[in-house]
């Protein structure tokens, strides 16, 4: 029966195989006759001949329009993007298959940024931070790096004002490293096995454009380049930039559909310090190849990494490179593709 499905492209090998794994004999025989998977970068997907032996860096980065152009997005495996105070958005950028020579501006920890980085095991870098935030970054396995606390490998640059201007070497945080969080981080997404396509473009609709609506200030897009084979991201209706010119783009565009409520804690301007609350279930979207796939994310507690399912309860996978995950409220945000 299985075989028949197979050839019939109702699923996929990759997937009968899983589930042959479960039938006693047949799973022992399938481990050992299968060929072990080649070195890919757990965050990416992406094939290499070895993993570097290093961890995760997560960094907080800002995103406000002073902020702008940042360094060193590109470079970054994940990207994930946050509604903060005033409803400009922050993003956790993470770092493991490329350490660039400089990335920033750095700005300060966030409630939800424990959840995001806990699932790397590894470090997660900032510029200040309430003390329980701080806390909460901790006590969820991470070891942090402050600028505030006079840590190696933060300088300020000439160009912009402060608190705009806090840039960092990420290799110097990296050989900041204990021995506890040292380890390369695990796969956050899944990604398809060799020869198959990721699900988006499988089994979902083709797409040439994301309209998200984060808050009222706050409305990022992204368009597909065939020419580039990845996702170009505007900032309302103007391109994102990097600071070296290139436009800032993702192989990925994962959107997830979270509650967002407001904290007792408050900004200098008196603004409420929103949280994510990234624990639970809720509605996604997956953008891949120039398609889209409506799916269902889950994550159980702080420290286990986000899944996302597909309608038939099967793993949705992403392409190959880079990823953007989008935090878009339910109650006020929009998601729109087209």
């Amino acid at each position: 029966m299985l075989v028949a499905l197979v050839t019939a492209g109702v699923v996929t090998w990759h997937q009968a195989e899983e589930y042959l794994r479960d039938v006693p004999v047949l799973g022992e025989i399938i481990a050992r006759t299968t060929p072990p998977s080649p070195p890919a970068w757990p965050l990416t997907g992406v094939p290499v001949d070895a993993v570097a032996d290093r961890p995760a860096l997560a960094v907080k980065i800002e995103n406000s329009a002073a902020a702008r152009p940042q360094t060193g997005l590109n470079a970054a495996d994940v990207v994930w993007e946050q509604v903060v105070e005033g409803g400009i958005t922050r993003f956790v950028a993470v770092y493991h298959s490329t350490l660039p020579p400089e990335i920033g501006p750095v700005r300060s920890i966030r409630p939800m940024d424990p959840a995001i980085a806990a699932p790397l095991g590894g470090l997660l870098a900032f510029s200040g931070g309430v003390p329980p935030y701080v806390a909460a970054a901790e006590a969820a396995g991470l070891q942090v790096i402050r600028q505030d606390s006079g840590a190696a490998g933060f300088s300020r640059t000439a160009t912009r004002a402060a608190p705009h201007n806090v840039h960092a070497a990420p290799q110097t945080l990296v050989d900041q490293a204990d021995a506890a969080h040292r380890t390369p981080p695990g796969a956050q997404f899944d990604h398809p096995a060799a020869g198959e396509q990721p699900t988006a473009v499988a089994a979902g609709q083709p797409a040439t454009t994301l309209e998200l609506t984060l808050s009222g200030v706050s409305s990022p897009g992204w368009a597909w380049s065939d020419a580039e084979g990845r996702w170009l991201r505007s900032e309302g209706s103007a391109p994102a930039l990097e600071a070296d010119g290139r436009r800032i783009g993702a192989t990925n565009v994962v959107v997830l559909r979270v509650d967002v409520v407001a904290t007792d804690a408050r900004d200098p301007a008196g603004n409420p310090v929103p949280e994510t609350i990234l624990t639970g279930t809720g509605e996604a979207l997956v953008a891949s190849g120039g398609h889209t796939v409506e799916a269902t994310w889950s994550k159980r507690g702080i420290g286990d990494r986000v899944t996302l399912t597909g309608a038939d309860g099967a793993p949705v996978t992403l392409a190959p490179g880079t990823t953007w995950v989008e935090l878009v409220p339910t109650g006020t945000g929009s998601v729109a593709s087209a």
